[in-house]
């Protein structure tokens, strides 16, 4: 059977207001600037992504956005479905801290490259290590759902990270040294009897070459 292929997409980088606080799961808008400035990245997409793929976002407005800046940059507008398993990872009750808040409520110690241990569970929210269940699932899901076709994603970066965590099979804390930088592409293909990671984290800046 051929392969379900995954394209994972990070949405475009958020307003700078936003970019102060633990946002999360906040429906925080995108930056209008880096939108125009962004626009060579949004082109590189259209152009790269598959041209019979399934279309899926978050319920949250960043991830919509995203979609149409690709659609309008010359990818043949699709329906979108939303898929709340491919949401960020949920801080509770630290959402909307200010960074430099949150290490006192901390129990474990930070992550080097995330605020949070992928073991720390805010208070109401999820850890590194329950956005990985839930995404491995989500997905597992839409292959069989989507059996050998091509599925764009447009999501987030805990999400992406939980995802490549999900198919190499690695905890939280290793799944945290990924880095995934907005509107980058994470290639995933489920097949048959194991997953495969195509890339992680390509850069659609306009210098380089597909």
């Amino acid at each position: 059977m051929t392969a379900t292929g995954f394209w994972l997409i990070r949405h475009a980088i958020v307003a700078e207001n936003a970019r102060a606080v633990l946002y999360g799961t906040m429906d925080v808008p995108l930056c209008a600037e880096s939108l125009v400035a962004q626009a060579d990245s949004y082109r590189l997409l259209a152009n790269t992504l598959p041209r019979a793929a399934q279309w899926i976002v978050t319920p949250l407005s960043r991830t919509h956005r995203t979609a149409d800046a690709i659609f309008a940059a010359g990818y043949t507008a699709r329906e979108t479905s939303i898929e709340p398993g491919m949401m960020e990872q949920d801080l509770g009750e630290w959402q909307g801290l200010p960074h430099a808040d949150l290490p006192a409520r901390l129990r474990e110690p930070a992550h080097a490259f995330w605020p949070l241990s992928g073991q720390e569970r805010p208070p109401g929210g999820e850890s590194m290590a329950d956005v990985i269940l839930r995404v491995g699932a989500t997905l597992e899901r839409l292959a069989g759902r989507h059996p050998g076709d091509d599925v764009v994603i447009v999501s987030h970066g805990g999400a992406i990270r939980a995802a490549v965590a999900h198919a190499l099979s690695i905890a939280a804390d290793t799944a945290l040294h990924l880095s995934v930088q907005n509107l980058s592409l994470t290639r995933l293909e489920r097949h048959a009897r194991a997953w495969r990671v195509v890339c992680v984290n390509h850069s659609v800046a306009p210098e380089r070459e597909w």
